[in-house]
């Protein structure tokens, strides 16, 4: 993989090499990663980590956890072990297919799982393979929803994003499994519906499912031109690499 860009993440806090003509994380990969209400000393796991992005941005946001990424595609996994060193972030990355993963992932517990899984069920493939692996779903979300519960101790905490249409099927394969849900709708615009969908879940947990207020990503009802019209939130989150995970909390 040599045809590569360095992208500023976080504002430019963190730098990320990433295939010009592959898959290229972008706002989800940092929405996630704002997402997870991970503290300093807890392990992480994210599945699926293609460049790294989604670990860094939170290993960034919260020095001192036991980072690690699993990813298929070999070459990918390279590149996020040599962006972690160039951002001296540590985040061990596993090369592996999530529905059997290696040995030396299935020793371990975590407690959090992220994944930011494959959002297209079909159409016509990337022409670039690691893109098409990445964006077209091979492995069922009901698979990578089972193996992040399985790498979750009791009361450990799974934060996705996907496309707001796969709802359902995340919330069935859930149920009975994690609970006390929480869903963040992601809206690029004030009164239109949501895109994207941020679901977080407890292993274990029976509390009741809570819909939250959407998360509005621009201030202008149309799209202005070639300016940034990130709302005042988005920009903090997307620039600044402030936490979502206040929405998230419970209010008393």
């Amino acid at each position: 993989m040599s045809d590569l860009t360095s992208d500023g993440f976080l504002g430019g806090r963190l730098r990320i090499a990433q295939p010009r003509g592959g898959f290229r994380s972008g706002a989800d990969a940092v929405m996630l990663a704002a997402a997870c209400p991970a503290q300093a000393g807890q392990a992480v796991l994210e599945l699926g980590c293609g460049a790294g992005v989604a670990g860094l941005c939170l290993g960034w946001r919260v020095p001192g956890l036991h980072l690690v990424g699993l990813e298929q595609q070999a070459a990918y996994a390279d590149l996020a072990t040599r962006n972690a060193a160039a951002n001296g972030i540590a985040m061990q990355v596993v090369t592996g297919d999530l529905a059997r993963p290696p040995a030396q992932l299935r020793s371990q517990i975590f407690d959090h799982v992220i994944a930011n899984p494959p959002y297209f069920l079909g159409g016509t493939p990337a022409p670039d393979g690691g893109r098409a692996i990445a964006r077209r779903e091979e492995t069922p979300l009901s698979v990578w929803i089972d193996s992040a519960l399985r790498r979750l101790r009791p009361r450990g905490m799974v934060t996705l994003i996907q496309r707001a249409d796969r709802l359902d099927a995340m919330l069935a394969s859930l149920s009975g499994r994690a609970g006390s849900v929480a869903i963040l709708p992601v809206a690029g615009r004030a009164g239109r519906e949501a895109g994207r969908v941020i679901v977080q879940a407890t292993k274990g947990a029976r509390g009741p499912l809570r819909l939250l207020a959407p998360f509005v990503m621009h201030r202008a009802p149309a799209h202005p031109g070639d300016r940034e019209d990130l709302t005042e939130a988005a920009s903090a989150v997307l620039r600044e690499g402030s936490p979502l995970t206040d929405l998230f909390a419970k209010v008393s």
